[in-house]
This record gives C-alpha cells, sequence and structure tokens, in this order.
C-alpha cells in the first residue's frame, strides 16, 4: 500500500513559510500538513505545533505523532539580522538543520526541503550568471552557515541515501509577511511605503543590482523540485534558482508610473557591504535541465501585482483598525 505523505513545515509562520504551508494544504490536505514554529500563528486553520527545533526531541515527538514523511526546514536566522550576533546565528542555523537531518534519518523520511541562498556566494564568485559550482566563501554567518549546509545536505544524501533536496533562493518578494531581516528586504518594504505614500529610506545604492524572485514563482519551483523523480536530481548541495534581476532605481522607475510623486533617499548602511559580494545574475540551468524550472514574473509584474495586493490589505486595515498585518 502506497504511504501517505504527511508533511511537517518548520518556521511555519515566515515569509516563505506561510504561503508554502498553504499551498501544500491546498495540494495535500490540511489534515496532512502540520506547521509548526516557535509560536502559534493566530487564527491559523489546520494542525498547528508548537516547536523549537533547536530541540531534537521535540522534534522527533512530532514526527512520530503524525507519521510525518517529509520535513520543509525553513526557520533559520537571515542575514542582516544574523550579522548581529554571528555566534548565534551559528548555533540556531546549524543545529536545527542537523536535529533535523538527524530525525529523518532515523525515522527513514522520504524527502527534506532545506532553502540555501544566494548567500552562500562571495568574492571568489562571478557575479554575473553566477554558475551553480561557483567557489563558495561568504561574506556573512548566515551564507557561511548555508554553505555548510548545503555540505551536509549532500553527505546525509550520499552517506545514508537520504533524499534532502534544496535551492538557493535569490531575494523573495511577498506581499503576504513584512521583512524579516534579509539583505534583500528593501525590495518588499519599499512597496509598502508607496502604497502608504510614505518615503522610503533605502539601505543599498541605488545602482545595486541583485536577483530576485516573486513568492509566487518560490512557491511553485519548491514543490516542483521536492516531487521531481529521484533521478532526475543531479545536485545534492542546492541548486541555484533565477527570477530577475533588479536595482531599488529600477523599482523605482516601475513604482513612479503607479505613484509619480513616491519619493527615495539612498542611506547605505552596512547591507550594502554584503549585497556587493553577491551576484548580479544567476545561471539557473540546471534547474532548468533537470526538473523544467522556468520563472513567470517580471520586475513589471511583481510591481503590479504587490501594488495591487497591498492596497487591498491596507483598506481592509482601515475598515477594520484592529486587524494585524501578516
Amino acid at each position: 500500500m502506497e504511504k501517505t505523505t504527511t508533511i511537517l513545515v518548520i518556521g511555519a509562520n515566515g515569509q516563505l513559510g506561510s504561503v508554502l504551508t498553504e499551498a501544500l494544504k491546498g495540494k495535500y490536505g490540511v489534515r496532512h500538513v502540520i506547521a509548526s514554529d516557535l509560536r502559534a500563528q493566530d487564527g491559523y486553520e489546520g494542525i498547528f505545533e508548537i516547536i523549537d527545533a533547536t530541540d531534537i526531541d521535540r522534534v522527533q515527538e512530532v514526527v512520530a505523532k503524525y507519521n510525518i514523511t517529509q520535513i520543509y526546514h525553513l526557520a533559520a536566522i537571515l542575514s542582516a539580522k544574523g550579522e548581529k550576533d554571528p555566534l548565534v546565528t551559528w548555533d540556531v542555523n546549524m543545529k536545527t538543520l542537523f536535529n533535523v537531518l538527524e530525525v529523518s534519518r532515523k525515522n527513514n523520511l522520504d524527502k527534506v526541503f532545506f532553502p540555501s541562498s544566494i548567500a552562500v556566494f562571495g568574492e571568489g564568485a562571478s557575479l554575473v550568471n553566477t554558475p551553480n559550482n561557483a567557489y563558495l566563501n561568504p561574506a556573512t554567518v548566515y551564507g557561511i552557515s548555508k554553505a555548510a549546509g548545503e555540505n551536509w545536505a549532500q553527505y546525509y544524501f550520499l552517506k545514508y541515501g537520504l533524499d534532502v533536496r534544496s535551492i538557493r533562493y535569490p531575494g523573495v518578494i511577498g506581499y503576504q509577511s513584512i521583512p524579516s531581516g534579509g539583505t534583500t528586504d528593501y525590495a518588499v518594504d519599499i512597496f509598502h511605503k508607496a502604497v502608504q505614500n510614505q518615503e522610503f529610506e533605502c539601505f543599498l545604492q541605488e545602482d545595486t543590482t541583485l536577483p530576485m524572485i516573486f513568492i509566487d514563482d518560490v512557491i511553485r519551483a519548491t514543490i516542483e523540485l521536492m516531487e521531481a523523480p529521484a533521478t532526475d536530481i543531479s545536485i545534492r548541495t542546492s541548486y541555484n534558482l533565477s527570477g530577475t534581476s533588479f536595482s531599488p532605481a529600477e523599482v523605482v522607475e516601475e513604482i513612479r508610473k503607479l505613484y509619480p510623486d513616491f519619493k527615495v533617499r539612498y542611506n547605505p548602511d552596512f547591507r550594502q557591504d554584503i549585497a556587493s559580494k553577491w551576484p548580479k545574475t544567476i545561471d539557473d540551468s540546471n534547474a532548468c535541465k533537470d526538473w523544467g524550472w522556468k520563472p513567470k514574473f517580471d520586475l513589471q509584474s511583481i510591481t503590479k501585482i504587490m501594488i495591487q495586493k497591498l492596497k487591498e490589505k491596507y483598506k481592509k486595515e482601515i475598515k477594520n483598525p484592529n486587524a494585524l498585518m501578516l
């Protein structure tokens, strides 16, 4: 008899986790997707478990309770936030990953998803069309933890046969949640400020081009990778993924087509140094070849959707002052 897919999402409250969890529920059913995080989600519809992923016994308890077959491990301290306390960031990011890998190995789980990031690239990589096999010398502790995590993912596959899959995400743009400490977060916050008719202060220089991707493309790519036959997966560290690339100035230009009076000040901080070491464009030909990846959203379409969805969100808040932003 075929085993029923039951998924545990660790880090379900985050920018990616909150949207991915809903997509997985729509695909596999509410009873077969277990959301988890450090705190419960207000008004969450479905099964939610409080999990501190640094506690391996708690991870094991939930896996056993629901006969979990797959884990999406999304919990991590991000790049800009991580630089404020590097040792804590390393400890949290690595310990949670090891706990997930060990529990998955011991319980013979079918698959594990581990998100990596363009933060794994440093000055040793080409900044244009960065290849999948580029030399990794990340400049942040977040990037260091992700690069190490990629190697551990491959190790668990080679050593134990654990089917771990990974994507190196570019900057993720979505309207469902507020920025949470990433170097590319300006590309989310800028739309919030535009819709609220507020001046935006950008922490990057106006010509800093970085790879970005719309949340809908992210969710589709993640699920497509996880559903691809194991025989099609040729990379067991992490796949490069490309959506579109742009600079703050290019975002402003698009926004001003809808908000001509939108004001922006550029005040680069420590995140500029991080961003300057990251790729401008990404070569994701391996993902295209192995599991048919192809992005659907460019800057123009992203801008239109972000403005539309955030206008709707803020209108609801005005009608209901007690409503909380996701």
